[in-house]
């Protein structure tokens, strides 16, 4: 009796032995992997190749078709600011056209980014749903406009409504160099056209960061407003801080695609070149309206210095992307608790 009961009390080591060392069978071991995912897998790598490899290629033909015509130019590229690649010696330089295409991408983000941040947050918070989903609808809708129509309605009607504002403007702040002009003269300026810029990258602005408000978590958002707070501290201290990131890559994709934009910058813009930080003088050009104006009637080295000019907006087009892209990657990495 003594043997048995010890015996079931503390158990053979023979039949305890194999439960120690049986180990659950992993479903990995018998999965299988169908020709679809294969398939698929293969497809998408493709794809990211693919594209890589057309980005490579645009780059090089770039390069190739402009070494001719810079080896030809007379003038330092990237200082000088005359635009004369069809004269004999040919001179030219992107400087003054760089200027311009910055300038304009700056303003017309100063105006547009806080404007798309207040209507993703009027959306997303504030108004109700009846009045929010149609609302983004046409906020999106605006990114489907043709950019040759945002260019023929700044043209015909905002430059001669631009006016009345662009003259109190000289007249209350010409004492600040950017709302002075030389003459007196205001009209197609650079400031009519980052407005028509602004109106262009909105959507993409004001629909990004209303994508990242909605993912605000919503205890988050429940927290503060238990705590007391209004609706614009919870704003402020839930939902600003975890779309900062957000916001900050959709600014950037807007800015590269105020930089890149060609007829409606060319048709609210004279040729003219130069640099000067008056904002409202009927003057100003940048690289994609220069390119869209001037290749019809140059010339092969004309050609090859407007595809030189193409290359450097290239390259600070890529730049801002990666910078944007950066900011994404860094998204994960905030996970709203900290503020």
């Amino acid at each position: 009796m003594s043997s048995e009961s010890d015996g079931q009390g503390t158990g053979s080591p023979s039949d305890d032995a194999p439960l120690a060392v049986k180990e659950p069978i992993s479903s990995s071991a018998h999965a299988r992997v169908s020709p679809g995912d294969v398939f698929f897998k293969n497809l998408t790598r493709t794809a990211g190749i693919s594209l890589l490899v057309l980005i490579a290629a645009i780059a090089a033909f770039l390069v190739l078709e402009a070494t001719s015509a810079l080896q030809a130019n007379t003038g330092n590229f990237f200082t000088t600011t005359e635009w004369f690649p069809n004269q004999s010696p040919p001179f030219f330089g992107i400087a003054a056209l760089l200027f311009g295409t910055l300038l304009t991408a700056i303003i017309a983000m100063a105006i547009s980014v806080p404007v798309a941040v207040g209507i993703a947050l009027f959306i997303t918070v504030y108004a109700p749903r009846r009045l929010a989903t149609p609302l983004a609808f046409i906020v999106d809708l605006l990114a489907a406009v043709p950019s040759v129509v945002f260019g023929l309605w700044g043209l015909i009607v905002l430059v001669p409504r631009m006016n009345g504002l662009q003259e109190w403007l000289t007249d209350y702040f010409g004492w600040i160099p950017l709302f002075s002009t030389d003459d007196g003269l205001v009209g197609r300026s650079i400031f009519v056209a980052s407005v028509v810029l602004a109106i262009m990258i909105l959507p993409i602005v004001a629909a990004i960061s209303r994508e990242i408000f909605l993912q605000v978590p919503t205890a988050h958002k429940e927290a503060a407003l238990a705590l007391g707070a209004t609706r614009w501290e919870m704003i402020r201290t839930a939902v600003l801080p975890y779309g900062k990131p957000g916001v900050i890559s959709a600014s950037m994709l807007g800015l590269g695609r105020a930089m890149g934009e060609t007829i409606a910058v060319a048709l609210v813009l004279p040729a003219s070149f130069g640099i000067s930080w008056h904002v409202l003088s009927p003057a100003g050009n940048t690289i994609a309206a220069n390119v869209a104006n001037g290749f019809g009637e140059a010339n092969e080295v004309g050609k090859g210095a407007l595809i030189a000019s193409g290359l450097v907006l290239f390259i600070v087009t890529m730049l801002v992307n990666i910078m944007a892209r950066a900011v994404i990657a860094r998204r994960h990495e905030f996970s709203g608790t900290a503020a």
